[in-house]
């Protein structure tokens, strides 16, 4: 089948697809189950994703808590979580992980629950002007749990089968480190005095889909931009990438949940319309499914191992200087208000310098296919990097998983300056910490390939 052809599969052809022909051959002892749940947000709430507290009127979609569990006798049972928030961190995801060990049996250790990074939805950190919305996060985990309990109880028949594309959407983001003509790096206003991007781009979309005999039961896809736009202005959303999640799900019959790849140096700064980037990113999908192949899954293992840095030490007055020069210049209408906003943050910082804090690293092998989470806005150069040293055949970096510690940029983006580097609750972990962690996965990954 051509490209065309395969992009005007319509959905009742598409689903039909997961029924015929069954792949004997590759069918294993593995159970698959998935299960969604909304999670209840209001006007009141303070969302996440600005400098200051702004709020939303009404929504679009639904932000939701989306569980897959896989389970292979003799292994046990792995789970992943995708939440339509900001950030998760490790306060609220290590309670809901006690408690769905408690009911389903499922090993913290074994768990991945990540944020899709939409900035559209309450809070769930204190960052910038405003802190954690307290009840949407009680909301939140509540919902992670119902999530992973609903599915577990959704597994399958034994003889799931696991297909994979490595897909591509190429045109939906694009590197946001880009050169100034002054030097600076761009974060907002013009982009008339461009000089150059200053790092990668991934365009890489995996996509990972689950069946058994009688109907498709989970859809997976990755893709590396930040999470922002809504159809609708000022509303609630779970934006581009979860309204693609949640009409393909409606055309599918099957939960579909995206993981947000390293897209801390990425965003939508081609200006594709949200409407338009929906669009796109089903039909990528759609053709990676349709070009999806099954995968041998003979073992399920997790890693999940602690990892400590250390926070930056800083000189107030450069500090200073960094954001007040480039705001005076780029955004001089708002520029009081933030040049305050990282005042208030690096006071809130400034005892803990030099101080030690600690997250933690996972790494998932289903067969031959690694699934990587790191707990920060990673920067794109290093998610290639890590599937470029994987031994795994194919390796899924999901960001934001588990914890939240802020951007980790690479050593030559520190350099060069810029609001993802500038020292605050967005950013404070001493230059060289994405460099470390990315070893460290690495070498999280080689112990996984050599048992």
């Amino acid at each position: 089948m051509n490209h065309s052809a395969r992009f005007a599969v319509t959905s009742i052809a598409l689903a039909s697809l997961w029924l015929g022909p069954w792949a004997s051959a590759t069918a294993s002892d593995l159970r698959v189950g998935a299960a969604a749940v909304n999670v209840v947000a209001d006007d009141a709430m303070v969302i996440g994703g600005g400098i200051g507290p702004g709020k939303a009127t009404g929504q679009e979609g639904e932000l939701r808590a989306v569980a897959t569990v896989v389970e292979k006798p003799g292994d046990g049972k792995l789970a992943l979580v995708a939440c339509d928030v900001l950030f998760v961190e490790r306060d609220f995801v290590d309670a809901a992980l006690r408690r769905i060990d408690n009911s389903t049996g499922i090993a913290p250790q074994r768990i991945l629950v990540s944020a899709t990074h939409t900035h559209h939805a309450p809070t769930t950190a204190t960052l910038h002007g405003y802190e954690r919305e307290v009840e949407f996060v009680r909301r939140l985990e509540d919902a992670i749990v119902a999530s992973v309990e609903q599915a577990d109880r959704n597994l399958g028949e034994p003889g799931a089968e696991v297909l994979f594309e490595l897909g591509e959407e190429k045109t939906v983001g694009a590197n946001s480190r880009v050169l100034l003509s002054d030097d600076s790096i761009w974060w907002i206003g013009s982009l008339d005095d461009a000089v150059r991007s200053t790092g990668p781009f991934d365009p890489e979309l995996p996509v990972l889909a689950f069946r058994d005999r009688h109907k498709l039961r989970a859809v997976l896809y990755n893709h590396a931009t930040h999470t922002i736009g809504t159809r609708t202005p000022g509303v609630r959303s779970p934006s581009f990438y979860g309204l693609a999640a949640q009409e393909l799900e409606a055309q599918l019959g099957a939960p579909v949940a995206f993981f947000e790849g390293a897209s801390g140096s990425t965003h939508n700064i081609t200006g594709v319309p949200v409407d338009e980037a929906v669009r796109r990113m089903k039909r990528a999908v759609r053709q990676a499914l349709a070009e999806a192949e099954p995968v041998e899954v003979t073992r399920l293992e997790s890693i999940k191992r602690p990892f400590t840095f250390r926070v930056r030490t800083f000189d107030e007055s450069v500090e200073d200087d960094k954001v007040a020069r480039y705001c005076r210049k780029r955004a001089p209408a708002h520029a009081d208000k933030i040049i305050e906003v990282f005042r208030d943050m690096r006071k809130t910082l400034e005892p803990d310098q030099g101080k030690e804090r600690s997250t933690v690293l996972q790494a998932m092998a289903l067969g031959e296919v690694a699934i990587v989470g790191v707990p920060a806005e990673y920067f794109t150069l290093f998610g290639v990097d890590i599937k470029r040293r994987s031994p795994f055949k194919h390796t899924i970096v999901i960001e934001l998983a588990n914890d939240w510690i802020g951007y980790l940029p690479d050593r030559e983006a520190h350099r060069l300056g810029g609001y993802q580097t500038w020292m605050g609750l967005h950013s404070y972990a001493e230059p060289g910490t994405g460099e470390r962690v990315a070893d460290e996965v690495v070498s999280m990954l080689e112990e996984l390939a050599r048992k």
